[in-house]
């Protein structure tokens, strides 16, 4: 067998024999939080009363702020066939198949972009937990306001990407459903280099809090509250990823690039590059 040939400087490394192995791992710990996630939600249900009450609060408040643009933003699309349905397909189709879309493809091209993703939405849904348990918000279309449940009046398919014994009807506060595709848009923008992708970035998020208010499904302040919560995860994620870095970089200095001492510098500069996975999924 002729001698294998070393693979040209900056080329991108072929998938190991460990990388499919990586990527079941990391499915299987996607799939459990998921199925944690719903059912934490689902054991987290409030009272019914105290639900509605605090929804009463959140209109208050919102009318205080003048924010409170749940009615007009439905008007603008209840009586229009084609609006109501991309408001409903956004909010159905824009989500989780848009999350584990862009989660796998980070994963095989920009790992370490895919563990501060990772690492944000374990740490902002624990967050959004808390406030299901604590503070239990009843949506705006189960409310007396005259709004439309647009996606179950007018869509099947929601139900089966999320069967209703799932469902924490009163986990309206704050809004992981809008919040989690702006931590996608967030970290997209910063791991691509193409502007249409960048554009498609930035337009997905926008699309998705609109659409959960134009839906019924959240308030305006959840939307905001849930955009708080995820910028908290993704900061504490920098943190924990930076202390990663300056790790790998130190162990790499004391032991074997103590010739060169550039050497483990360029290895951590390729991992923040996405060009060689990190060391360790933290």
């Amino acid at each position: 067998m002729p001698p294998t040939r070393p693979a040209p400087a900056g080329a991108r490394p072929r998938w190991g024999l460990h990388a499919p192995t990586g990527l079941a791992r990391e499915a299987l710990l996607v799939a459990f939080a998921i199925l944690l996630y719903f059912g934490i939600r689902n054991a987290t249900v409030g009272n019914a009363d105290v639900a509605f009450a605090n929804a009463d609060r959140l209109v208050t408040l919102e009318r205080h702020l003048g924010i409170a643009w749940e009615d007009s933003l439905q008007s603008a699309i209840v009586s229009h066939d084609a609006l109501v349905t991309a408001a409903n397909w956004v909010y159905i189709w824009g989500h989780w198949p848009v999350i584990l879309s862009v989660a796998t493809l980070l994963y095989l091209y920009r790992p370490r972009q895919y563990y501060l993703l990772r690492n944000a939405f374990f740490v902002s849904g624990f967050i959004g937990f808390a406030f299901f348990w604590l503070f239990p918000v009843a949506p705006p279309r189960l409310l007396d306001a005259g709004l439309v449940d647009t996606v179950t009046e007018h869509s099947n398919a929601y139900r089966a990407l999320q069967p209703p014994g799932l469902t924490n009807q009163y986990a309206a506060f704050p809004s992981l459903h809008a919040g989690w595709n702006v931590l996608v848009g967030i970290v997209l923008v910063v791991a691509v280099t193409s502007l249409a992708l960048r554009l498609v970035a930035v337009a997905l998020p926008v699309a998705m809090s609109l659409a959960v208010v134009a839906t019924a499904n959240h308030f305006v302040i959840d939307v905001a509250a849930g955009l708080v919560v995820v910028l908290i995860g993704l900061v504490v994620a920098i943190f924990v990823q930076r202390r990663e870095t300056a790790s790998t970089l130190g162990a790499d200095g004391a032991s074997g690039d103590r010739g060169d001492p550039g050497r483990g510098l360029a290895a951590v500069r390729r991992r923040a590059s996405g060009r060689e996975p990190p060391r360790q999924a933290a």
